[in-house]
């Protein structure tokens, strides 16, 4: 749990509440440990405090409230930080990744063990032994789908492969550079290669990312820094990508994929970055270059038809995704992997419970 910005999270008692109708409680069985809960933690996004961190997870109904018709006890689910409404403008016009009541960064549930009104990121507050949760907040999968494989399903390999499915539209034969390696960008690079992409450049600042790059499917890893843009052009016959996938949500970063992209390619944006961190592009280049720069919230995706088939992929062996997590801890370790986050190693930390 997280007190103030900019303040170490530690591990606390906390009192959820009670179910109401329409809601269900799940006992938390795996957690991953999302770049969007260190950027709770360090301020990035204003969210009230105190806040229970947590929104990647997978579990077992435990208890549902009266009018629950959606999942039933026993069933495995994967926890969905943004359900849609299915009624306002964006959900009614195919676009429920938009939608007009998802999304708000933490939202009041419960108290912490002095009584204090205790918040959850993003409706859920998943690094917990269990949360209390609305119905559609969830999507059942097959029991045999591994927790730890299930959790990341939720946040970061919805966001990556919908980057790249959804909002890219990669085809067979396509070129592609990820840009930071963090789960989504991993995700990204192995659903790069799965839709037939031939060049796919995964690129991040530590060169410890090479292996787990190469692991997921990169034909070619390359470092970040003031050559990257040159780099990538010797890769692809002096053009550019045809989609570069900018995963850390800064400008710099942003303006790097810019540049790395061919004339008439696309940047796809899925970083989520400060809204003081201004991205400058001239009027002329914007014209000039025909490129297109859009960003891909919750990779596109509609979770309730999307989850399903990805957890049929894993099972039937299509998508692998082993590599992604790189450490298993108990719930008391989450405060370092936070801060190993911050400092850019390994991919995915998968918090286990009992």
């Amino acid at each position: 749990m997280a007190r103030a910005a900019g303040t170490p999270p530690r591990v606390e008692q906390v009192e959820l509440p009670d179910i109401d109708a329409g809601q269900v409680r799940v006992a938390i069985r795996a957690a991953g440990v999302c770049h969007s809960d260190l950027s709770m933690v360090d301020g990035t996004i204003a969210a009230p405090y105190p806040l229970l961190l947590g929104h990647e997870a997978a579990g077992v109904v435990v208890e549902i409230g009266d009018g629950v018709d959606r999942v039933a006890v026993g069933d495995h689910v994967v926890l969905n930080w943004a359900p849609p409404c299915r009624a306002c403008w964006s959900c009614t016009h195919g676009e429920p990744w938009l939608c007009e009541h998802t999304g708000i960064p933490a939202t009041a549930a419960g108290h912490t063990i002095d009584g204090e009104p205790l918040h959850v990121t993003l409706g859920l507050g998943a690094l917990a032994e269990q949360v209390v949760v609305p119905q559609h907040a969830m999507v059942v999968v097959p029991a045999e789908l591994p927790f730890p494989t299930a959790a990341l399903l939720g946040c970061a390999v919805l966001t990556g492969v919908g980057a790249i499915r959804r909002t890219a539209a990669v085809r067979p034969g396509d070129s592609v550079a990820v840009i930071g390696l963090g789960g989504v960008g991993l995700s990204a690079v192995a659903a790069a290669r799965a839709a037939g992409a031939t060049t796919v450049i995964a690129v991040d600042v530590s060169p410890a990312k090479a292996d787990l790059a190469h692991a997921a499917g990169a034909t070619d890893f390359l470092i970040a820094d003031d050559t990257l843009s040159r780099a990538v052009r010797k890769l692809t016959d002096g053009r550019g990508v045809d989609h570069a996938v900018e995963c850390v949500g800064r400008a710099a970063t942003i303006r790097t994929a810019w540049r790395a992209t061919r004339r008439g390619g696309q940047v796809i944006v899925v970083g989520m970055g400060g809204k003081d961190d201004m991205v400058a592009l001239s009027a002329l280049e914007i014209f000039h270059s025909a490129r297109t720069l859009r960003s891909s919230v919750y990779g596109s995706s509609d979770p309730d038809r999307d989850l399903p088939d990805l957890a049929r992929a894993v099972l039937d062996g299509s998508y692998d995704l082993d590599f992604l997590v790189t450490d298993r801890i108990t719930l008391d370790e989450a405060p370092e992997a936070l801060a190993r986050m911050a400092r850019g190693e390994g991919a995915r930390t998968v918090v286990l419970f009992d």
